[in-house]
């Protein structure tokens, strides 16, 4: 895989309209969205998967956070491997992973080989999303660039709404492995598309160390972590539940220590001494760290508990999707004008109230009276908090550092997910006696966990209060605000990437390089 052949427009070159950019947006566009998709359309698939496999709550748990677990941690290096070995090659390299991944998720005879599958597209995952924005940003001119990424991110916005119905009518008409085996026609024609007509680039002057430790760090960190959790509520706590905790937290003080002392770290510690930045990444912790059980739970207990089909289940959270993109860009707009800090106040506490209305819901769980208001509250709550919590985050880095500073939000974000997933369950005592179908847990454990998610999102708008008031927190040397900002899409998933993090793809000093 040596990257592209026979593009007649070099890096850089192309023009919005034509057809080189037809066909690199075209690229970009499907494979960011197969993980966009697979995101959202896996979720539904959980009850299926867990009869199909003999699995109980912790085998879903794993379902969803073995595909987390190395996308959190791998993102950040994304940037420094296209610079070095060219973006498209790296992004086509993506695809090709997430493809035998989904592969062998789609003919996994065991709930291991599942989620060694899960975990493997977690790595694809890692490159396919920065990788596209690295060769928007590479590829197009300067005054064309926002428009390409502004339809870039509409247009996996969409894939990211649809993931629910496609998931769930899969389910119905067939079976939950064509979930992952739709990925692989479309990683088809990604690949040919990249080879041949997707201009190459590279940053020739990248000299810098690749992170390879701090990576594997991370890897080892989260995972050891999110055993602990998932186990303990599974089989509580035995001695390899204690042993996976310690390794997890040793390696998380590993990971610290390397990136404290490593000359080119993928996560430079000294970007958190901005209060704001640090603030607002908190609170993104708390804001999505609640988002992520919510997504896990809702669509179990609606199947298990309240009867809905995988369609009906997927839809009930699409206003969520819909009002996100709908309002999140009016929301930055008005932060700009007025300072994020009313919104990053009331937007969590918008959410912690269709928690607690959620935290009612019954074993009929009716949507239009129970589901729906507590869903619409949710949504507007993101569509207020999000996009204030991205422009923040930049505004807080200097410019140099802010494709950093949005990987950093994207994978605090991505990372917080993951660990609410394995341990709101378990707090909830959802896990243990639900390991063997029963959904006694899970109707008792529910409402709980929704309030246990409420607090959590009283908190971040705490976070709120110690942002300065009526004005948008810079840092120096932070790029000025634009009158009209690209827009980007604020999804479920994680906040939205600003650029390919560690990346020098699209800035005057990258070295940009295209090759044939």
């Amino acid at each position: 895989m040596g990257g592209s052949a026979s593009v007649p427009v070099p890096a850089g070159g192309v023009a919005w309209g034509t057809p080189a950019a037809r066909w690199t947006l075209t690229a970009t566009v499907l494979g960011s969205g197969m993980a966009f998709l697979d995101s959202t359309v896996v979720t539904v698939a959980l009850p299926a998967i867990q009869d199909d496999l003999d699995t109980g709550l912790s085998g879903m748990q794993w379902t969803v956070n073995g595909y987390m677990v190395t996308l959190s941690a791998l993102i950040l290096l994304s940037g420094s491997l296209s610079d070095r070995f060219g973006r498209v090659r790296l992004f086509m390299a993506g695809v090709a992973v997430f493809a035998l991944a989904s592969a062998l998720c789609t003919f996994a005879p065991t709930l291991g080989w599942l989620v060694a599958g899960r975990v493997v597209q977690g790595v694809g995952g890692a490159l396919l999303t920065p990788g596209s924005l690295a060769i928007l940003q590479a590829g197009f001119r300067e005054q064309d660039r926002a428009r390409a990424i502004g339809a870039w991110s509409g247009l996996t916005g969409v894939a990211a709404a649809v993931g629910p119905f496609v998931g769930g009518w899969l389910v119905q008409i067939g079976d939950w492995r064509l979930i992952f085996l739709v990925n692989l026609p479309m990683a088809a024609a990604v690949l040919a598309i990249a080879w041949w007509r997707v201009p190459e680039s590279r940053d020739t002057g990248s000299s810098g160390r690749l992170d390879l430790p701090g990576a594997l760090l991370g890897v080892a960190a989260l995972g050891g972590i999110t055993y602990a959790l998932i186990q303990w509520g599974a089989v509580g706590a035995d001695p390899g539940v204690w042993t996976a905790a310690a390794l997890g937290v040793l390696a998380l003080a590993g990971f610290l220590l390397v990136e404290a002392h490593h000359r080119d770290p993928m996560l430079p510690l000294g970007i958190f001494s901005s209060t704001a930045f640090s603030v607002t990444n908190g609170a993104t912790v708390l804001v999505y760290g609640s988002l992520g059980p919510l997504l896990f739970l809702l669509v179990v207990y609606l199947q298990e508990v309240g009867g809905y089909t995988p369609v009906a289940a997927g839809a009930a959270s699409l206003p969520i999707t819909l009002l996100m993109l709908a309002l999140s860009a009016r929301s930055g707009r008005l932060a700009a004008r007025i300072g994020p800090r009313p919104q990053l106040f009331a937007g969590p506490l918008l959410l912690a109230a269709g928690f607690v209305l959620l935290s009612r819901l019954g074993t009929e769980a009716p949507y239009l009276t129970g589901v729906l208001p507590g869903v619409l509250l949710v949504a507007l709550g993101l569509s207020t908090a999000v996009a204030p919590l991205t422009a923040t985050v930049l505004a807080s880095a200097p410019e140099r550092h802010a494709g950093l500073a949005s990987g950093v939000n994207n994978t605090f974000a991505r990372g917080a997910q993951l660990i609410g997933v394995a341990a709101v369950p378990v707090l909830a005592g959802i896990g243990g006696q639900g390991e063997d179908g029963d959904p006694t847990a899970l109707v008792q454990g529910f409402g709980p966990a929704m309030l246990m998610l409420a607090l959590l999102c009283a908190s971040a708008a705490l976070c709120a209060l110690l942002l300065p008031r009526g004005r948008m927190p810079r840092a120096a040397g932070a790029a000025e605000p634009s009158a009209e900002p690209p827009p980007r899409f604020c999804g479920t998933s994680g906040p939205p990437l600003r650029s390919c993090p560690g990346s020098s793809a699209g800035t005057a000093h990258g070295g940009d390089h295209a090759q044939s």
